[in-house]
């Protein structure tokens, strides 16, 4: 089938232009969208089959190929499909054992998609009303200790300018909190060392101001007497991109990345770290610092609250960790008090006692 019909086209570019969705969020809608009209295209000539099959049946098996009729239009079918096709799709999702995340992800697209076709009055209703979202597994972000963030922040050597630019991109993700994608996308004028903050531009291109730490703009500094020498012998370089690659063009995030795996080897750390895992370290070691939950979700940009809430379980998690290792009625354990036995046979003495 083709990737981009005429409804779906529209609706992609709504995304873009109206909801201000970056291109690569659009693309994995689209590719969502091309895999569900795909499943009713395989579903409707599964029909089809099986009526000419019961034609060829009738009539001594001489029908001809003028009873098979001709398939829908993909957009047509995407404009017609019903909660019953839109649960078989979930069941289908299922057999071929995506995850809960990845199904919940491209049930969310297609709400959107149908949300579109009745605002631009092409559907009456939308069919993913009546389905439910999978049930998430509850899987709390995983962080670093600052131990192990300090190791990681001293393995790129500073002395070469790759090294350089490197430790700057680590120390900045740490400082800030900032996504990888955000990051790649900073230009030089976006920070601000006197004020010792950066301008971010974030996702649905939403822009919010973040502080940065001196250690960071210190590594930045450093990376910048670098890259300034280089870009005076190459005329390649692009002059407003803050991280560039070996021939001064804006770094990529796979790149960014590859060299993450990179300096967790070389650090003796877990290599399945991710960058966001630097994220994640930076709002639980802010919550466990003191820093309260609205002023991290500013930081992380998170336009809903409860995204941000996730941290308070892991920050949680270690206060319950400090208490159980620093608390002195702890250590008695779980038998101090002997078990209740009911009540003893008076002995004599006092009733009044």
């Amino acid at each position: 089938m083709e990737d981009n019909h005429a409804i779906v086209e529209q609706f992609l570019n709504y995304l873009k232009f109206e909801k201000r969705f970056s291109e690569h969020t659009a693309k994995c809608y689209g590719a969502d969208l091309a895999q569900f009209g795909d499943f009713l295209l395989q579903s409707c000539e599964g029909d089809l089959s099986e009526e000419q099959g019961a034609l060829d049946h009738a009539h001594g098996g001489t029908a001809t190929a003028t009873a098979v009729q001709t398939v829908q239009d993909v957009d047509q079918l995407l404009l017609a499909a019903d909660v019953n096709e839109a649960r078989a799709y979930l069941a289908h999702l299922n057999g071929k054992a995506y995850s809960k995340a990845t199904i919940a992800r491209k049930l969310a697209t297609l709400r959107s998609f149908y949300k579109f076709m009745v605002k631009t009055n092409r559907r009456s209703s939308n069919p993913l009303t009546a389905v439910r979202t999978p049930k998430q597994d509850k899987k709390l972000p995983r962080f670093l200790e600052y131990e192990e963030i300090k190791r990681l922040l001293d393995t790129p050597p500073t002395e070469t300018w790759l090294g350089a630019r490197d430790r700057a991109i680590l120390e900045t993700l740490y400082s800030t909190g900032i996504r990888v994608s955000e990051l790649v996308a900073l230009n030089m004028d976006d920070v601000d060392f006197l004020g010792e903050i950066i301008h971010i531009r974030g996702k649905g291109k939403k822009e919010r101001i973040a502080p940065i730490s001196s250690s960071a703009l210190q590594a930045i500094q450093r990376y910048m007497e670098f890259r300034n020498k280089r870009s005076q012998s190459n005329s390649n370089f692009d002059a407003k991109v803050l991280f560039v690659n070996k021939h001064g063009q804006r770094l990529s995030t796979r790149s960014v990345r590859r060299k993450m795996d990179k300096y967790l080897k070389m650090a003796g750390l877990d290599p399945n770290i991710s960058p966001h895992t630097l994220r994640h370290s930076f709002a639980t070691h802010m919550l466990n610092n003191g820093a309260d939950l609205r002023s991290v979700q500013e930081l992380l940009g998170h336009q809903s609250l409860s995204t941000t809430q996730v941290y308070t379980h892991l920050t949680t998690r270690k206060l319950k960790e400090v208490y159980d290792n620093a608390h002195p009625r702890e250590e008695f354990g779980q038998d101090v008090y002997a078990p209740y036995e009911g009540p003893q046979e008076w002995s004599g003495g006092d009733e009044s006692l």
